[in-house]
C-alpha cells in the first residue's frame, strides 16, 4: 500500500466508519484496509476511540485543555504517517 492510499483512506474514514459513502467507495476501502496492517490498526484504534467518546458524560472542556489533547492526536497522527514511510 502507498503513502498515498493510506492518505485518501484517513480523509474519508469518519464518513466510512459512520456509513454515508457511496457503497462502492466503501466496498474499495474496506478492501484497502483489509490489506493494510497499519490502516487497520488505526481504524481499530479510531473505533476505539469514538465509543470512548460517545460513552463518556457530556461535559464542557476548557480552551487550553482542548489545545493540549489536539496537538497530543495531530503528534500522534504525524507519528504514524512517518512511520509509514
Amino acid at each position: 500500500m502507498t503513502k498515498k492510499e493510506c492518505s485518501e483512506i484517513f480523509s474519508k474514514l469518519s464518513e466510512y466508519l459512520d456509513g454515508e459513502l457511496a457503497p462502492d467507495l466503501c466496498a474499495e476501502m474496506s478492501e484497502h484496509i483489509e490489506d493494510c496492517p497499519p490502516c487497520v490498526a488505526f481504524v481499530e484504534s479510531l473505533k476505539m476511540s469514538i465509543g470512548m467518546v460517545r460513552a463518556a458524560p457530556q461535559t464542557i472542556v476548557p480552551g487550553p485543555v482542548k489545545d493540549d489533547v489536539r496537538a497530543q492526536l495531530r503528534a500522534a497522527f504525524d507519528q504514524f504517517r512517518t512511520q509509514k514511510s
